[in-house]
């Protein structure tokens, strides 16, 4: 769903993903809410109901009076997810009743729900590429890995890409922006959308071959911004030593004069340690 629902509470935080979905069978409308996690947050039951309550208020709000008044009403389900692709395990609460002081003092007369978690991390590698669908896919390229890693697991992908339906690909490309591109550096972004964008199934080795000129370009981008850096560097120290080596000189000739070291000091910036190995250097 293209809605964003943030909360006045958690302004700096959103529900990430909403999906809906209609059975086949039945006229029934599931609300999918994903929520994509990077670090563990302990208020992800409470931030779960609080998005859960705003989509019901929503519908309610957009649905004629005397509908939402007929006693055959019904709020759609919603179903709230985690995907997870910290380095550590989860340790949340997976249920709302457990943000609840002394909750089994009263079991059986309040609001719970429990969440599905996805720890993208604790699949492994052959276990996604060996399940080869669009889901699994999407945990493979969420897991922890460096931007240059991304083409590997592409290309590993590139069997189960062909065959995704052109839907099923656009979620596949909304994922790489939504989660891979934040990790790239910021001038890189609009490529990587102009990629994707002009993406397609049956051209996906056309995609992971610009994919991979980009992650190339980005790395030789990397590598001149550290030469140059460290050659910057390099001739900052050369001055300092430059101006640290003039300062000696001076303190010396003034040894040399029998000028006090309280006199050197003040005149050079010098420590009186560092004039006191000067002086022995000179009486050797």
């Amino acid at each position: 769903m293209n809605k964003s629902y943030v909360l006045q509470d958690f302004s700096e935080k959103e529900a990430d993903i909403v999906y809906r979905l209609k059975t086949k069978d039945r006229n029934v409308i599931f609300y999918v809410l994903l929520e994509l996690q990077s670090t563990i947050d302990y208020l992800i039951p409470f931030r779960l109901l609080l998005y859960m309550v705003e989509i019901w208020r929503e519908i309610y709000n957009n649905t004629p009076h005397n509908e939402r008044e007929s006693k055959n009403f019904r709020l759609p389900p919603i179903i709230p997810a985690v995907l997870y692709n910290g380095a550590g395990s989860w340790t949340a609460a997976l249920y709302f009743k457990e943000m609840l002081d002394s909750y089994r003092d009263f079991s059986g007369h309040l609001l719970d729900f429990h969440y599905l978690l996805f720890d993208v991390n604790r699949y492994s590698e052959e276990e996604l590429i060996r399940a080869a669908n669009l889901i699994a896919g999407v945990f493979l390229l969420d897991q922890k890995m460096r931007p240059e890693e991304l083409v590997g697991r592409l290309q590993k992908l590139a069997g189960v890409l062909r065959r995704l339906t052109p839907d099923e690909f656009r979620h596949i490309t909304s994922w790489l922006k939504n989660v891979v591109k934040p990790r790239m550096p910021e001038d890189f972004r609009e490529k990587v959308d102009r990629i994707l964008d002009a993406s397609n199934p049956w051209e996906v080795e056309r995609m992971i071959y610009n994919l991979e000129l980009t992650l190339e370009e980005m790395q030789q981008q990397a590598l001149l911004k550290g030469l140059k850096e460290g050659e910057q560097k390099g001739k900052l120290e050369g001055k300092l030593e430059g101006k640290l080596e003039g300062k000696r000189e001076v303190a010396r000739n003034l040894l040399l004069l029998n000028v006090d070291i309280e006199t050197i000091v003040k005149a050079t910036g010098l420590t009186p340690d560092e004039i006191a190995v000067l002086k022995k250097q000179l009486e050797q």
